[in-house]
């Protein structure tokens, strides 16, 4: 399985032309590439990553491909999601995507961090709708992959209350990757 591919399969059930989508670690900029699609010149794309250099790829990319109208992005960490979202869009985000781990072909001593990952996925709860997808894609072959893969992991069961949760791995590889689609329950009257 190859499991960038796999999240956005995924993520595209979950979008429609004029929604709002967060892409909370940039990176080279494929997921925010595909949000932007997804979403048509009617919707809206939040990406972030702490490496400016990462965003300048991106928006290079979103240059190209002339989709900047449809994507603000922004050079922060992803626990600051709850302020760059503007505020008459909380609760309305439709799908957020998360890539952990560090920026491919970049510095690999760079890498999200258990702690602002839990504080991101806080607020990305708050971000979405009812029926919006959370979709965690985490790396355990790097130092602290498997680390912030078990705070997600705990995360996750905290707020299994919240959550539809469906989590794919290779069964056969300890170090594969981990895929969580976790879509936000609609509230119970």
């Amino acid at each position: 399985m190859h499991f960038t591919v796999e999240a956005q399969n995924i993520v595209s059930k979950f979008l429609c032309p004029g929604d709002i989508a967060i892409d909370a670690t940039a990176g080279n900029g494929f997921d925010t590439l595909f949000l932007t699609e997804a979403v048509g010149d009617s919707g809206m794309v939040y990406a972030v990553d702490i490496q400016s250099q990462a965003i300048e790829v991106v928006r290079q990319k979103l240059r190209e491909a002339n989709r900047e109208s449809r994507c603000q992005l922004v050079v922060a960490s992803h626990d600051q999601l709850e302020s760059i979202v503007p505020q008459e869009l909380h609760g309305r985000v439709a799908a957020a995507m998360f890539n952990l781990g560090y920026l491919p072909f970049g510095n690999k001593s760079i890498t999200t961090q258990a702690s602002s990952t839990v504080a991101a996925l806080d607020q990305v709860l708050m971000l979405l709708k009812p029926n919006g997808l959370l979709c965690v894609l985490a790396y355990l072959g790097h130092d602290g992959g498997s680390e912030e893969a078990t705070e997600v992991a705990q995360w996750i069961k905290r707020n299994q209350d919240a959550l539809s949760i469906e989590k794919f791995q290779d069964a056969n590889n300890q170090r594969s990757p981990i895929l969580w689609k976790l879509v936000r329950r609609a509230a119970t009257p």
